[in-house]
């Protein structure tokens, strides 16, 4: 019965969320912020502008959230700021880019679920295997 239960499995809450980091942090920054890093000229004429900042701005935003903030969040540093300030760029882009929309053509799916990795991130912080603990940041 403990194999179905999986117990034999060590736990580890601190290995947990360093996968997490390092996947959600990762695949944040190559996939999504690096490709607007390289389009910036073609983005910054015809990217969604929520605050009224102006195209540029707003991707340089994003830009500073998809690339710097995941690049944080993957080494574990200022981690829940880099959280926060992601997860804001995510919940913007889910609600106002997608519409809120889980499912259909143009759906905001994949920003719902960066937002929900930033959150979680935000609320636990970076644990044991990262900078910020290495720098005697309290859990």
């Amino acid at each position: 019965m403990k194999f179905l239960l999986l117990n034999f499995l060590p736990t580890s809450t601190d290995l947990a969320l360093l996968v997490v980091r390092l996947w959600f942090g990762l695949s944040m920054l190559v996939l999504h912020g690096w490709g607007k890093l390289m389009n910036f000229s073609g983005l910054s004429t015809k990217f969604a502008d929520p605050f009224g900042l102006g195209t540029t701005a707003s991707v340089i935003l994003i830009i500073i959230a998809e690339l710097v903030c995941a690049g944080l969040i993957a080494i574990g540093l200022f981690t829940r700021w880099a959280a926060l300030i992601l997860g804001g760029a995510m919940a913007t882009a889910f609600w106002t880019a997608h519409g809120a929309k889980l499912s259909g053509q143009g759906n905001g799916e994949l920003a719902f679920l960066y937002l929900g990795a930033s959150l979680a991130l935000f609320i636990c912080g970076a644990g044991r295997f990262s900078v910020d603990a290495s720098m005697g940041a309290k859990r």
